[in-house]
C-alpha cells in the first residue's frame, strides 16, 4: 500500500514537472524600480532656508524695479468716446446707433502729456465685452477660414450660418461682430497716416486664414453686427478681421488698429475724426481710443513689477524673520547620520 502511494506521488511529481510554469508578474529588481538612484536630497536647515530666500530676493526685487521703470516710460493717452459721442439731446442711445440713416461722424481733441516717439501704437479698448464667452468662442470654421474648398463647410456657425440658402464667409458670431469703428488722426493741420500692414499675427496670416478665401454672403442680413468686408480681398488680407478673430480672454481688452510713425512733442493737440459705429449700448459696454508708445517691456503693464517687488520684499522680510528666531530662540539639530540614505551597509 504504501509502496503504490509512493509511485502515484512520484508519477504525480513527474507531471507537474512538465506543466509550464505561469510567468511571474514581480518586476525585476533595479535601482529605479526601488527609488535608488543616486538623488540630491537637501536637508533644509535654518541656514539653507534664509539663504534661499535672500537669494530669491536679491533676484527679485531689481527685476522689478526694473520693469517698473520701463512701465513708467510708456506714455498712454486714453480717450473714452461711447458717452461722449452721443448727441446730449438723445436718450435712447441703442436707437439711435442702429439708426444707419444718421451720421455717427464725431471728432475728439487730445492733448499729449509727454513726448511719444514712434511708433505709436493705435488701439481701441472694449470694456464689458465677454468674448471668452463659451457659445461665442465656438461659433466659427477654421476649415472654412483656411481652405476655399471648404466654402459651403458651416458647421458650428449658429446663428450666422447661411443667408438666403447660401453660406456665409466667414461665418459665425465672432466675424459677424467685427469691430467696425473708424479713426482718422490730424496734428497740426496735417493728417497723420495710419499703418495697418502686419497688425495681426503671422502665424494668423499663413495658415488660419487663406489666401484663395474670399467673403461672400456677408452681412447681407437685416441685423449689421459690425464691419463689411471687401469681397475682392481673401481673408489673410483683412488684418482688422484676423485681429478680432483672436479672442480675448477677459472682458476688458485691447486690440491693436494700426501704427503712427511720426513723433509727438509734449503738449501737442491731435484731432480724431472718428466713426461711432459699433454697438456697445446694448450690454453696457465702453469703448476708448488708445494711443501709446512702448518699451523692451512691451507696453504699460506695472503689474508684472508690483509682482516682482512684492515677491522679493516678502522673501526677504521671510529671511529677516527666520534669522530672528534662529538667534533668539535657536534649534538643535538631529544626527544626520541616522538619516536613511546616509547610513551605511551595516546599518544598525
Amino acid at each position: 500500500m504504501n509502496s503504490g502511494d509512493a509511485a502515484g506521488s512520484s508519477s504525480g511529481g513527474s507531471g507537474d514537472a512538465g506543466a509550464p510554469r505561469r510567468a511571474s508578474r514581480k518586476p525585476k529588481y533595479s535601482k529605479f524600480t526601488q527609488q535608488e538612484l543616486p538623488a540630491c536630497k537637501p536637508i533644509l536647515t535654518p541656514k539653507w532656508v534664509i539663504s534661499v530666500f535672500v537669494l530669491v530676493g536679491v533676484i527679485f526685487v531689481p527685476i522689478g524695479v526694473a520693469s517698473l521703470l520701463a512701465s513708467n516710460k510708456v506714455v498712454e493717452i486714453v480717450d473714452r468716446y461711447d458717452d461722449a459721442c452721443v448727441p446730449s439731446n438723445v436718450t435712447d442711445k441703442l436707437a439711435y446707433i442702429q439708426n444707419s440713416t444718421i451720421s455717427k461722424t464725431c471728432r475728439r481733441t487730445l492733448k499729449v502729456p509727454k513726448d511719444m516717439k514712434q511708433p505709436i501704437f493705435v488701439y481701441y479698448q472694449l470694456n464689458n465685452f465677454y468674448q471668452n464667452h463659451r457659445r461665442y468662442v465656438k461659433s466659427r470654421n477654421d476649415q472654412q477660414l483656411r481652405d476655399a474648398s471648404k466654402a459651403n463647410e458651416t458647421t458650428l456657425c449658429d446663428p450666422e450660418k447661411t443667408r438666403d440658402g447660401m453660406a456665409i464667409v466667414p461665418c459665425g458670431l465672432i466675424a459677424w461682430s467685427t469691430f467696425n469703428d473708424t479713426y482718422t488722426f490730424q496734428h497740426n493741420t496735417n493728417n497723420l497716416t495710419i499703418d495697418k500692414t502686419d497688425i495681426s499675427w503671422k502665424s494668423d496670416r499663413d495658415h488660419k486664414f487663406g489666401s484663395d478665401v474670399f467673403p461672400k454672403n456677408f452681412q447681407k442680413g437685416p441685423l449689421i453686427g459690425g464691419k463689411t468686408l471687401n469681397e475682392s480681398i481673401p481673408l489673410s488680407e483683412q488684418e482688422d478681421l484676423i485681429v478680432w478673430m483672436r479672442t480675448a480672454a477677459l472682458p476688458t481688452f485691447r486690440k491693436l488698429y494700426g501704427r503712427i510713425y511720426v513723433d509727438l512733442k509734449e503738449n501737442d493737440t491731435i484731432t480724431v475724426t472718428l466713426d461711432n459705429n459699433y454697438n456697445t449700448y446694448s450690454f453696457d459696454g465702453k469703448k476708448s481710443l488708445v494711443l501709446s508708445t512702448s518699451t523692451w517691456l512691451g507696453g504699460k503693464n506695472d503689474f508684472l513689477g508690483l509682482a516682482y517687488l512684492t515677491v522679493g520684499g516678502l522673501c526677504f522680510f521671510l529671511a529677516f524673520a527666520f534669522t530672528l528666531l534662529y538667534l533668539i530662540k535657536p534649534r538643535k539639530l538631529g544626527d544626520n547620520n541616522y538619516l536613511s540614505w546616509n547610513r551605511n551597509s551595516a546599518g544598525h
